[in-house]
């Protein structure tokens, strides 16, 4: 387990990300869901991400509905803040916000302390619990002034009376995080796609600034939303449809990865995992099938001539810190 920051909370160094669960693109039956989060618990994952976002509040439900098979002392929770959620009687579906669930709800931004406060009440609601371990602003890309004059301070405030135990935000820019990061007293950042085999812009503001504050980071979309999962044209990258010319590159990475004898999909999360900087690899499944298949990854040994090989062929930069060849835990 990893410390998150000066905080007493730890995390898995694999961990369980919920929109999946929350009916992301296409549904998800509700025994699926609970049995892709008993396969998290059976691999050794006991860090657990959602958000009042995914699903329009489902994601929440099932994972705390799941959850509750389990002692509360022995896992990490996080949710986020930022999207507020009202009921609406507008119909018809959220297919356009991501979900495929009724649109029984409609999200406000609200980085206000009082919707803060308001948003987590209910987010522990749909849970189930008392309490949540972290929480995480939640893409304020276009509400940074809210988010640092109102948001942030609500945050503080909260982990102060210990409400919760450790806070952030979480993006899928390396940018404002780095200014989180600088110019807060946050636990850890959440990064979504941008420290990957395919994107490594976090490397050069974010991950550096991090390490040497001490402030954690759990790197999500490992694989760019499916296309360092399965490199194909069509795949996504980024929740949208691929281009060319990253399917292209993605398709070199597997021609590397099938010729040490290793999947593009194990060097994918242990790329996420070698910086130093990194406490957790948040993955995203939908089925106890992909739970286990990405854990199983996790912990594969990657060669360490396949890492020489992306350098000689340019298809890694050279200050990027590679793993070790020593296999990891899930935990």
């Amino acid at each position: 387990m990893n410390r998150l920051g000066g905080s007493g909370v730890e995390v898995s160094a694999l961990s369980f990300g919920a929109a999946a669960i929350g009916n992301l693109y296409t549904e998800v039956g509700e025994a699926q869901a609970h049995d892709a989060v008993e396969a998290a618990w059976q691999r050794g994952i006991r860090y657990f991400d959602t958000a009042p976002h995914y699903g329009l509040g489902l994601s929440e439900r099932r994972l705390g509905a799941a959850l509750s098979d389990h002692p509360r002392d022995r896992y990490t929770l996080s949710t986020k803040v930022g999207r507020r959620l009202e009921p609406s009687d507008g119909g018809g579906d959220d297919l356009a916000g991501g979900f495929a669930v009724p649109a029984t709800h409609r999200r406000v931004w609200d980085f206000s302390a009082d919707g803060i406060r308001r948003t987590l009440e209910s987010s522990l609601e749909r849970l189930g619990l008392d309490r949540v371990d972290v929480v995480y602003l939640h893409d304020p890309d276009e509400h940074a002034e809210d988010a640092f004059r109102e948001g942030y301070p609500a945050l503080e405030k909260l982990r102060s009376e210990g409400v919760v135990g450790a806070i952030g935000a979480g993006m899928n820019q390396a940018g404002m995080l780095t200014r989180f990061v600088r110019d807060t007293d946050v636990d850890v950042v959440l990064c979504a796609g941008r420290y990957t085999l395919l994107d490594q812009s976090a490397l050069t503001g974010l991950l550096p600034a991090a390490h040497e504050r001490g402030t954690s980071v759990v790197i999500g979309g490992a694989f760019n939303s499916g296309l360092l999962a399965n490199p194909e044209p069509g795949a996504r990258y980024n929740y949208t449809v691929a281009p060319s010319a990253l399917v292209e590159r993605a398709l070199r990475l597997k021609s590397v990865a099938d010729r040490h004898g290793t999947t593009l999909r194990a060097a994918a999360l242990a790329f996420c995992a070698a910086h130093p900087a990194v406490a957790s690899v948040l993955v995203g499944a939908r089925s106890a099938h992909e739970v286990r298949d990405c854990a199983h990854q996790f912990a594969a040994r990657v060669p360490a001539a396949f890492w020489q090989d992306l350098h000689a062929e340019g298809l890694l930069p050279a200050d990027a810190p590679v793993p070790a060849e020593t296999p990891k835990e899930s935990s």
